[in-house]
Parts: C-alpha cells; structure tokens; sequence
C-alpha cells in the first residue's frame, strides 16, 4: 500500500500441483492469466445495476489491471506422477484472500468487501 493508501499488488507467488503436467507453459499461462484475473476482481471488479441493467457493458466501462499494474508473476510447478488433473484457473480464486490478507499484515485492517477500490 502506498501513503494514500492505495493498493498495488507487486508480486506474486504461485506454486501448482496438478497432477502430471503435459505442457508447462500451458500451465504457468493458466496461472499468470488466473492471477491478473483475480487481481482485476480484487481491486476494480464491480458490477452495478441500473434500471434492472449491468451498466459495463464492455471494457471501456469495466476497469481491467493494466499492464502497468501487472505483477511479476512466479510459477512453480510440483513435479507429480499423479494422473494429469488439469488446470483451469485456481490462481483466481486464492488472489483476493491473498490480497487482503497482505493489506492486513500491512494495516491491521480487515477488509470485508471487494472490490478493494469501493471498500
């Protein structure tokens, strides 16, 4: 968090264990692009209703991270022999409580709404 107390998520660290793993730069892909995702929701994603509509309509009214935002984005990938078990996009789900757990290691201050923006 900066002075203002604006949030900028610098770095993050995955590590993936999906059983055997076919293509690795697959995987580190679904990851990356999981966690951009996660980090979009967590700091912007708002979706409002106006008249029984969704006002974002497209991305010039649904804010997405932009590249200058974008973390630096580390992938470890566990070695298995396990059946392959896919992959899809588990690095969106763990980004939010990643995030606001590190603005609580930082502030003292839980949050309890998202996006982070409008909290």
């Amino acid at each position: 968090m900066d002075k203002g107390g604006q949030v900028r998520v610098q770095r993050v660290i995955c590590a993936v264990d999906c059983g055997r793993i076919v293509n690795p730069d697959a995987v580190r892909a679904q990851i990356q692009g999981g966690a951009i995702f996660g980090i979009t929701v967590t700091l912007y994603g708002e979706i409002t209703i106006k008249q029984g509509r969704v006002e974002q309509t497209n991305f010039d009214s649904y804010q997405m991270l932009r590249i200058n935002e974008a973390p630096v984005i580390e992938v470890y990938l566990i070695d298995s022999e396990e059946a392959p078990g896919g992959i899809g996009e588990p690095g969106t789900a763990a980004i939010a409580p990643a995030v606001v757990n590190a603005i609580y290691a930082a502030t003292g201050k839980r949050l309890g709404k998202l996006p982070i923006d409008s909290a």
